[in-house]
């Protein structure tokens, strides 16, 4: 599904954001402790949105790394020569023990299978002191909040998909998209999870604005 939507991903995403476009993945990663001259590994980086944005911060496109399942998504990313994109699941990240200075996630924590492999693989591919970013969208706490946010993913960006010339199957990735945000795991597993993976520092930040949707976990491997 997400190679036979690749084309019409970002055009679709812009309608989805709800404020978490580049300039609030740049700022989550600015918050993670993303400096220049790390070396970075967005994981489930689809079309480079995230590794974009890390790209400005650490200064040499060859620091950024993307890995993704998808060829279709990678195929239509649009970075700067030197990004290195790779095929690979985040249970099994092609790479060798303390690879990385900084791992990001964007949006694609409710699409893992097994969420403590995924941890341990992050664990292994990172430095000591290394930092991570997990971006995630999650239910708001309020019912009608909750009512608002499903209307809009699940119906009215579907139809808006179609209007601008997306696929039907491009309607149903975003229909499949609620779907994984309402049934992605608790933020309090997620921070247990990270912390048995053997993670320290883990803390969620939650955007306040757009309905407080908008989430970040950030941990640190210990030096």
């Amino acid at each position: 599904m997400f190679d036979n939507t690749a084309a019409d991903y970002d055009r679709i995403e812009r309608l989805l954001a709800l404020g978490s476009g580049p300039w609030y993945r740049g700022q989550a990663l600015e918050r993670a402790g993303l400096k220049p001259g790390m070396r970075i590994v967005d994981i489930g980086t689809g079309t480079g949105l995230v590794a974009r944005e890390a790209v400005k911060r650490v200064g040499d496109p060859s620091l950024v790394v993307g890995v993704d399942p998808s060829t279709g998504m990678m195929a239509n990313a649009r970075l700067p020569a030197g990004v290195q994109l790779v095929e690979g699941r985040a249970e099994a990240i092609p790479f060798p023990n303390g690879s990385f200075d900084f791992l990001s996630m964007g949006y694609a924590l409710r699409h893992i299978g097994d969420l403590s492999a995924a941890f341990s693989e992050f664990h292994r591919i990172l430095k000591p002191g290394g930092r991570l970013c997990l971006l995630e969208i999650t239910k708001p706490e309020r019912t009608w909040s909750r009512f608002l946010l499903k209307v809009y993913m699940r119906g009215a960006v579907p139809v808006l998909a179609r209007l601008v010339g997306g696929s039907a199957e491009t309607a149903r990735l975003w229909r499949y998209y609620w779907d994984t945000v309402d049934a992605c795991v608790a933020p309090g597993e997620v921070i247990h999870t990270l912390e048995a993976a053997g993670f320290i520092g883990v803390k969620r930040h939650v955007e306040t604005r757009a309905l407080a949707i908008l989430a970040e976990y950030q941990a640190v491997k210990p030096g």
